[in-house]
Formats: C-alpha cells, structure tokens, sequence
C-alpha cells in the first residue's frame, strides 16, 4: 500500500501519543523533572548556539552518555539501535560488503547520507557494494572507521541539505563531533559473546541412509551456540598545552570473532562409487560447512582532536586519524565433487574465505578568526581509504594442481582532498530583524584507482580452442587484471550563501543557494528554503523545501572488473563496465548524470516541562538515480560484445540512470524527563519511522536494447523490489533510562518492520515478518572513577521466520536458514561485560 495512504493513521497515532503524553507532562510539576541539559546543535544551519528545539529542520543529536549506555561495538550499531529512520542491514556472503557493511537513513541509497566530521565533510570508503544487498551499487562511508570512545555527540539531520553541504546530502548528514576536553579521560574495555539458540534451524545429531540407499539425517532440538567473542579496549585522554591550547587523543581496538549461523547441507559431498554407493566419508563429513554471520574483524583505530587560541583572536584547529581492519569471511562451500574443486588439493572440497586489508587515514587543519566584524574560517582535509582485498583457502581451478592456494587480488583506493572557505556576520538588509549570512566557496579533488592483483588471482587457463579448461581466477572473488586497472580523478568548485533572519519575533527564516561545478559532468545549482514559527512558547511549526543532487562516484563511473563463473558447469565471463567502454557503450550505456531531487518536510515541536514532542512529514523525490543494471547476456549480446572487442566475455552489466523514485514517510519523537523524587531521575524516550519508497519510473531500454527483443530488460522487477521494500516499512524505538543512586538502568524495545527478500518472481519473494528485539543493560558506578555494566543485546534471543518454513525447502535454504535481508543482526542474544574508569 502506499504510504500516502497509511498517512492519516500514522498522523492519528502521533496526535494520541501527543495528547496521552502532554496531558502526563501537564501533570509533572517542574521542580520534579530531572536536570534539563542544553544540546547545542551546529548542524542544519551555519549559525551556532542554537538548540534543537529553535532548529527549522528536524535534528537528532546523540551525547557520549547515549553512545556508552549499549552493548553495541561500532557507531553504525548504536545509530540504528536509537534512531528509527536508521538502519544498518545484515549483510553476509556478499564478498567485501561483509567487511564494510553500508548503513541507510530513510530508506535511500547508503551514499544519499553525507558524513562531516566536526563539521567537514568526511571522505567515502573505496569499496563499491556489488552483492544482493541493501545499497547494491553504492560507494559509503564507512562509519565504523571512528571509535566510539573519540565521539562527543553525534547530530543526524533528516533532511535534504545538499545547497548548504554540497553531494550526497538528500536523505540527511550526519555530523560527528569529537571530544574536545583538555583534562581528564577514561579507559574500557568491553567483552561479549554470544549465546544464542537458532531457531528453526536443528542440530544435527547423525548421519545415516534410507531404504533407498540415500542419505538421511537425524535431527534434535534447535541448535545451541556459544560464538563471536568479541573485545574492545579503548582510551580517551585530554591535555592542555602552552596555556590556550588543548589535544583530545583516542585510541581504540576491537576484535570481533567470527559467528556461524549456517544450518545443515543435506547434499552430498562426494561422487558415488562405480555401482551407485554413497562414499563412506559422508557419515563423517562435517555438514555445518558454511559461514554465515558476521566476518572475523580486527580494527585499530587512532583520533586526536586539537586546538589553540592565539592572542591575536585567531584559532588553529585539526584534527586527524588513522585506522587498520584486518577481516576475513567465507563465500560458498565447494564440495568435494564439485567441478570447480581439485581432489588433489582439497580431497574434501574447500571453504574460499576473503581476506581484507584497509588502512584509512584523514587529516584536517584550519584557522579561523574575525575581521572587521566578519568570523571567517578556513580549513583543508585530506581523507584516504585503500582496501586491499586477498583469498585464502581457495585455488585457480583452471590452473590446475600447480594452483596456489592464496591470492593477492589487488586493491581498491580512494582519496578525497578539499579546501573550504567560509565567512559570516550579521547584516542589517533593511528586514525587520538583522540576517545572518554566510558565504563561502570549497574546492575539491577525488582520485579512484584499482590496483592489479597477482596473475593467478584473475588469470583463467585456455586450451587450444581458446576455451576456458575450468573456473578462472580465485575461487571465491577473482582478482583485478591489468586491463581492470584504473586511476581516474576528477574536480569540483562551489560557492555557497546562506540567509538566516525573524521576520517577526516568532518566525524564523533560512534561505541557502550552492552552485557547484564538476570537471567530469558540469555543473548543478541546488537552494533551500526553511521556517520555523512559534505559536507559543510550547508549540512550533517547521517546514523545508529543497532542491538537491548526487554526483556520481567516481566508482560508478570508472569500476571495471571481468570474472568467470560456472552457472550449471558451463563457465561464462561476466563483465562490469564504465560507461565509456566500447562493450557497455555498445549495449546502450550512456554517460552517466547527477542524481537531481526535492525534498520537502513539514511538522511541529512541542515542549513542555520534561516532556518534549516533534512529527516531521517528508517526501524526497529523487530524479535519474544511479543503479547497477541487469546483468545482460544472451547470444545477440555476446555477438554485440565481439564486436566490441570483448570477444570472451558473455555477459555485461553497467551503471545507468534507469529509475526515478519517490520516498515518504513520517519521524516522530518523544521524549519525557521526570524526577521520581527519592527513587531517582526517568527518561523515557518513543522514536516512530514510517518510510515507503516507490519506484515512480523506469526508463524505456536504450535502443541498442530495444532492438534485441522483449526478454531484454536492463532493470528488472528484483532490483525495483529491492529499492521499494528491503529496508522496513516501520521502525520503533521505545527506550527507559532509570538513574537510582549509583545504578543506571537502560531498557530499549526496537520494532523493525516487514521486509522482502525480493526475487525475479513474486511466488519466490521471502517476506520477512516485523519483530521485537529489546536490549538491556545494568551499569553501576561505586565512585564517580568507576564504573561496571553487564547487558544483553536482543535479550529474548529473537530470529526472523526460518528461511525453510517461510518459503519452502530447498538445498541451499537449508544451509542458509535466515534471509540476509534481515534488518537485525542475524546472530541472537548477544551479552556483554564493560569496566571503564575515569579520571
């Protein structure tokens, strides 16, 4: 159903939430609400200093007291465990995405969500997402590169702020602010594990034969499992130097075991005899073969933020980090008879595993001070991420026994290098009130390489026909060959303006322009318009309108890889092309356009005492956006591509602006502090997101297409379906934190709602019904120095339907008992430990 229809109800739940809630805040006496602390927000607006309940847009803002009262481990976990418009997809056996997973604000694209750090634009991952997962075809940052112990607070803006920020920014920004004290600091160190039964998915107790001589299995309870260790250390310490000066230093380290939630493959493993006799090894063959669940993950990471005051009124600033993750996950299990296996390497077939090897660094330094009235700013930042990508326990099949068995396929790189200017006064333009402007201009330079693997990892073997003897390159994820190579880097300016006024007391007005100009596809003009007016003191209205693009990356517009894969024994070479490439041009590719969108809101803040309520309604209306099409193969298609020159390759697929959407949806917040007099201070907080996307139009096959036939589609119902429904129709994030002498207690209840695994047919789509996950912690603190925690996140250890009942059975549902599609962690209960001292 759309969601325009769902509408009224959602508006009819938020005015009874308004009206119970109020009429509870009416109550409460003001001397007995707990401490009312100011949250600053710089985000939404260039002008400082103002709260988010004067803000015209909505603003989420998160303290370091939020981000430490959860068992989550990396920043993206803890955003989606307190936001509802935010979600961080499972995402399993979907090659380097396993390492790096993408998160999704509002149900966009993972790269419609610019990310600043203290207020500059943060520089993306190098990885491009190429699996069947949320955000297929997306470059993002990668958000769990920044410690959690180095964040002061966090300010997710959910809006479109592309005419102040520049691309990226439709569905929203996050802005990560760093601590800044210059004294005192802390030291923790977490440990969890979990503890988990999966359901729906038995142990396997033995393995046996049926009157008919075929393999049977006798099954037990659901199974048991005690996996995923993971510790994280960490320390946070400020100093002050040379009087006026101050360094924040964080450090960092987790390191995340592996967890498995594979169930049982039922095939067999190995070729029957001569007279149709089932190999004795497979009554002791391990069936738990697989890895499905999280990658084993090693992270460093290292921040400092600085500061200093001059005595001339100017003020330095940088701040700087750097980062390692070493991971490793699994592909799929090649059995032992298996065509694309060796019995004389692996007599019992093989897991491949990936390994990855990132090093991110950023570094950013700036002056700021004031001239004639004018506060200017300047500043430049460097961002770089080089993920290095191997196999292990693997081998070129085509290769043959002299195969080896590890592989180095090559690198990923991406730099990012700005200089931005900005200044701001208060003006009096003859308004009733004075303006507060702000210009400024930012250059910008991206670069994007892929780098070689060694020969084994992309080579495949011909025989004499030029035919491939078997399965090329590294099983599991074939290297980049020199011909995939590539450095391309590109340029942009912009100039930008914003008008910041009241135009009576109780109306506050913003107007923001930004002009920007590409060296690689021209130039864009994006403006916004905001207001907000106060009715009373409790009662605000807030609206926005925008315009706003997304510039393609540079990975979308120069990746080239070319793999062979077996499908049914027969191996064909799969392509992916840029769009200047002879063979993607010759099957309709085109150069590629920004992404160009509207984004309008519109909602109300009410305040009163403790308690402390906003509806915002929007919708985004996304133009040509960016996908990754069909993979497109046939015989008219391989006689197009030798005719292009790719004489061996069988099928392409290319980057395209195939699709407009249109997303709306609804964000309500409540939050309710009260004093509880001798037992303490209460906050309870109901987060709501209701999103629906909508493919509004998919563009007619280029001709080149056309001209082939009906059964050529370059963007087909499972991707659309993909885009409209893999990300939950609702989120709930229902929360109570119960401060009682040296105790605090956090309780959070998160409902995510229905999700489809998607499939080229409605009859194959998985819907994954809404589920409740709640999450507990108990911290107690004997001295202001200390403090201990134990917690349990998914506490009632709740799975999505088993992937057998829900769709029915077949050999790899089997193996694989949950959609990857889920919106939770796919792992059960997870309980954890923490001691922190501070000083």
């Amino acid at each position: 159903m759309a969601l325009f229809n769902k509408l009224p109800l959602q508006l009819a739940i938020a005015s009874t939430l308004a009206a119970s809630v109020t009429a509870i805040a009416a109550e409460q006496p003001a001397e007995n609400t707990a401490k009312d602390i100011e949250v600053i927000s710089v985000t939404g607006t260039r002008r400082s200093l103002r709260s988010l309940s004067e803000s015209t847009v909505p603003v989420d803002l998160l303290t370091s007291r939020d981000l430490a009262s959860t068992g989550q481990l990396e920043i993206s976990q803890v955003l989606a465990s307190q936001l509802p418009s935010f979600n961080y997809p499972s995402a399993t056996l979907a090659d380097g995405t396993d390492h790096a997973k993408p998160a999704v604000l509002r149900g966009l694209a993972p790269d419609h969500t610019l990310v600043l750090v203290n207020g500059k634009r943060r520089h993306a991952g190098a990885l491009l997402n190429l699996g069947g997962t949320v955000g297929r075809g997306s470059t993002a940052v990668d958000l769990n590169n920044i410690p959690t112990s180095a964040i002061k607070r966090v300010e997710v803006l959910r809006d479109g702020a592309a005419a102040q920020y520049g691309s990226d920014a439709i569905a929203g920004v996050i802005n990560i602010v760093l601590k800044d004290a210059d004294e005192g600091g802390s030291v923790s160190y977490t440990y969890g594990e979990y503890d988990t039964q999966m359901a729906g998915s038995p142990q396997l107790l033995s393995t046996g034969t049926d009157s008919e001589g075929n393999l049977s299995f006798a099954k037990g309870a659901d199974r048991k499992l005690n996996d995923g260790i993971s510790r994280t250390a960490s320390a946070n310490a400020g100093f002050s130097f040379a009087d006026n000066g101050f360094i924040n230093i964080s450090v960092e380290s987790r390191n995340n075991e592996p967890t498995n939630r594979s169930g049982i493959d039922q095939r067999e493993q190995y070729s029957r005899d001569a007279n149709g006799n089932l190999d004795p090894r497979e009554f002791d063959f391990d069936r738990y073969n697989h890895r499905f669940g999280k990658a084993d993950i090693e992270d460093i990471a290292v921040f400092y933020n600085l500061g200093y005051e001059f005595d001339n009124s100017l003020s330095l600033y940088s701040f700087a980090s750097y980062s390692n993750r070493k991971g490793n996950s699994a592909g799929f299990y090649r059995r032992a008879k298996d065509s694309r296996n060796l019995t004389e390497v692996y007599p019992d077939g093989f897991l491949p595993e990936i390994d990855t090897d990132v090093d991110d660094y950023s570094f950013a330094i700036g002056l700021n001070g004031e001239t004639n009235d004018w506060a200017w700013d300047i500043s430049s930042n460097y961002g770089r991420n080089d993920f290095a990508l191997g196999v292990s326990n693997s081998l070129n099949t085509s290769m043959g026994v002299n195969s080896p068995t590890e592989f180095d396929n090559g690198a990923l790189v991406y730099e990012q290098y700005l200089v931005n200017m900005d200044a701001s006064n208060t003006l009096d333009l003859g308004l009733p009130d004075d303006v507060f402007v702000t210009i400024g201009a930012e250059y910008r330079h991206e670069n994007y390489r892929i780098k070689a693997g060694e020969k084994a990892s992309y080579i495949t073997v011909l025989d004499e026909e030029g035919n491939p003897v078997a399965a090329g390159g590294a099983q599991v994820l074939a290297g980049f060959s020199p011909e995939s190579a590539t450095d391309k880097s590109r340029h942009n300016v912009a100039v930008f303006a914003e008008f910041d006024t009241y135009l009576t007391t109780d109306w506050n007005v913003v107007l923001a322009g930004r002009f920007e100009d590409y060296s690689d596809f021209g130039s864009t003009f994006t403006s916004k318009l905001a207001s907000r007016y106060s009715i009373n003191e409790s009662l605000s209205l807030r609206g926005a309108i925008s315009t706003g693009f997304r510039a393609p990356s540079l990975a979308q517009t120069s990746y080239k890889s070319v793999s062979t894969v077996f499908e049914n024994g027969i191996p064909s070479e799969v392509g992916l092309f840029p769009v200047d490439e002879p063979a993607a041009k010759a099957l309709g590719a085109r150069d590629l356009d920004a992404e160009e969108s509207v984004n309008m809101t519109a909602g109300f803040i009410f305040t009163q005492g403790g308690f402390s309520l906003t509806l915002d309604a929007y919708r985004i209306d996304i133009d040509d956006r960016i996908v990754l099409s069909e993979n497109l193969s046939g015989p008219e298609v391989e006689a197009i591509l030798a005719e292009a020159g790719e004489v061996n390759t069988q099928s392409v697929r290319y980057f395209t602006n195939a699709i407009d959407s249109r997303t709306q949806g609804v964000d309500i917040v409540a939050t309710y502090s009260l004093g509880l007099e001798s037992y303490g201070d209460l906050r309870l907080s109901a987060a709501v997101n209701f999103n629906d996307t909508e493919v509004t139009h998919v563009k007619e096959n280029p001709a080149e297409l056309e001209a082939l036939g009906d059964s050529y589609e370059y963007f087909a119902r499972r991707e659309i379906t993909r885009f409209e429904d893999g990300t939950p129709a609702d989120k709930w994030n229902l929360s109570a934190t119960w401060d009682f002498e040296n105790f605090q207690t956090t309780l959070r209840a998160t409902r995510y709602g229905e999700v489809v695994d998607t499939s080229s047919t409605p009859e194959g789509d998985e819907v994954i019904d809404a589920k409740w996950i709640t999450d507990l912690e108990v911290a107690y603190r004997p001295s202001e120095q200390w403090k201990f925690a134990v917690g349990a996140n998914n506490l009632f250890d709740q799975y999505p339907q088993d992937t057998v009942s829900n769709i029915g059975y077949s050999d790899f549902n089997q193996i694989f008992t949950y959609s990857a599609f889920t919106p939770y962690s796919l792992d059960g209960r997870f309980i954890y430990g923490n001691i922190t001292y501070s000083f």
